[in-house]
């Protein structure tokens, strides 16, 4: 890793956390935990072939927690001066004197900590010059306006690079981190005149630069989805399959995943309480949580807390396997951690063995969703209701867009009417999967 990239080298962010944790010690914090990190990026967006914005961030930031006792404080800094870093550990310590203690507070449990810290391939820098970063947009937005002359305006498109670095440390001796990288290329176009005007987007982001589409294929895809998008209507309230194109499909997952995580399952605020062992969806479904594989959007050796992470199932013929467990959350509900403090890694759900073509014809007579807008999801009891657009689909094909629909269900009713999972998977963060088809919901349209 050349170090010049980065403000501070690795080991000076390692001695950093050890000071921090040694200070703290001394201090009379009985534990302690700290996460030094920095990073930067550019980012270059264009318009109508114009430069629109150049954008370059910088930060470094220091984040203390320290136990005194079974009371906790917290607090960080982004100043690295040795007075500030050790204000910031007085400032935790002089907050957890004044918190009421909580028998569940502190650190991992020791045999939990990582032990093996692999190299899992996370970072690739990308000698992204301002220039090429314009010359990528404009070639991305150009190959979208060539698609259809209907495409009458861009919303802009984007090629982005961020790099950061971060070392984890606490009080039961573990010291860790590693650098990582993300990079992405985006374009959004708009199709049609005056009342007509619909808008789409595309977007690929990754690891290594190297595994980016070609500005001009995202560009190109963009362009399609819109223009495709040009002629929407409503349709008429019915009841129907609906098939969640990839994009979108994983939506459904995030949902899944705040259901059975610590903090919802402690506070009883989360409609899959007491389902460990059940059948929470369809038998066909099976998914696993894989936070070690190489070059992934959301892979990591260890958690937040430094516990080792590990691949398990959590969905298994589609009976719940297992929840998403931070220290805190496992001891609430008189458990252990999952190594899942900070959330999910690669959660990954595995394909019924259909492309996208062969899961429009099992929809067959129904809606297609591509986009949904708004926010209404009530974890507690699982009802469903968001506004949607996409495409109606008669006999296996696409007939027509549509727009201004709302699109309803219970989440509970939704998972068991999972009827397939594409292999049409689109890998933007930590949640992978292809199109989802739910075998019915109810379409609200006029």
């Amino acid at each position: 890793m050349p170090s010049s990239r980065f403000s501070y080298t690795a080991d000076k962010l390692r001695d950093m956390a050890t000071t921090v944790l040694e200070y703290a010690k001394t201090r009379g914090a009985t534990s302690a935990e700290t996460e030094v990190s920095e990073g930067f990026g550019q980012t270059v967006t264009v318009r109508r072939g114009e430069v629109e914005t150049i954008e370059y961030n910088r930060d470094k930031g220091i984040g203390v927690t320290v136990y005194v006792g079974q009371k906790r404080g917290h607090a960080s800094s982004s100043d690295f001066s040795p007075q500030a870093v050790r204000d910031t550990v007085d400032a935790a310590l002089s907050i957890a004197r004044f918190t009421a203690p909580d028998d569940c507070s502190g650190l991992a449990d020791p045999e939990l900590i990582a032990r093996d810290i692999p190299d899992l391939d996370l970072y690739h820098p990308w000698d992204l010059p301002v220039e090429r970063g314009i010359e990528l947009a404009k070639i991305a937005e150009d190959a979208g306006f060539a698609v259809d002359k209907r495409i009458s305006n861009s919303e802009g498109a984007t090629a982005s690079t961020q790099e950061s670095q971060f070392v984890y440390g606490n009080s039961l001796g573990f010291l860790g981190g590693y650098p990582n990288s993300r990079h992405g290329i985006w374009c959004s176009l708009i199709a049609g005149q005056g009342d007509a005007m619909q808008r789409d987007d595309w977007y690929e982001t990754a690891r290594d630069p190297l595994d980016l589409a070609p500005p001009d294929v995202v560009g190109r895809r963009a362009g399609e989805r819109a223009v495709n998008r040009v002629g929407a209507r409503k349709i008429a309230t019915t009841q129907a399959p609906v098939l969640f194109e990839a994009p979108i499909a994983s939506s459904l997952l995030g949902h899944f995943v705040s259901a059975v995580s610590g903090g919802s399952l402690y506070r009883k605020s989360s409609f899959l309480l007491d389902s460990l062992g059940k059948q929470v969806f369809s038998p066909l479904v099976q998914i696993s949580d894989l936070p070690h594989l190489p070059k992934a959007l959301a892979s990591s050796p260890f958690d937040e807390e430094g516990v080792a992470t590990h691949g398990r199932d959590i969905v298994k013929d589609g009976v719940l396997q297992g929840y998403f467990l931070g220290s805190y959350s496992a001891r609430k509900l008189g458990s252990k951690s999952t190594g899942n403090a900070g959330g999910n890694h690669n959660l990954i759900l595995k394909d019924t063995g259909e492309d996208f073509r062969a899961l429009l014809a099992k929809l067959q007579n129904g809606l297609l969703v591509t986009e949904l807008m708004g926010q209404g999801i009530n974890q507690v009891t699982g009802d469903y209701s968001r506004g949607a657009a996409g495409y109606w689909v008669e006999n296996g094909e696409i007939a027509y867009p549509v727009q201004e629909i709302t699109i309803a269900g219970n989440l509970k009713d939704m998972f068991r009417a999972f009827a397939a999972a594409g292999n049409d998977v689109v890998r933007r963060g930590s949640r992978q999967c292809g199109s989802i088809l739910i075998e019915r919901m109810t379409i609200a349209g006029d």
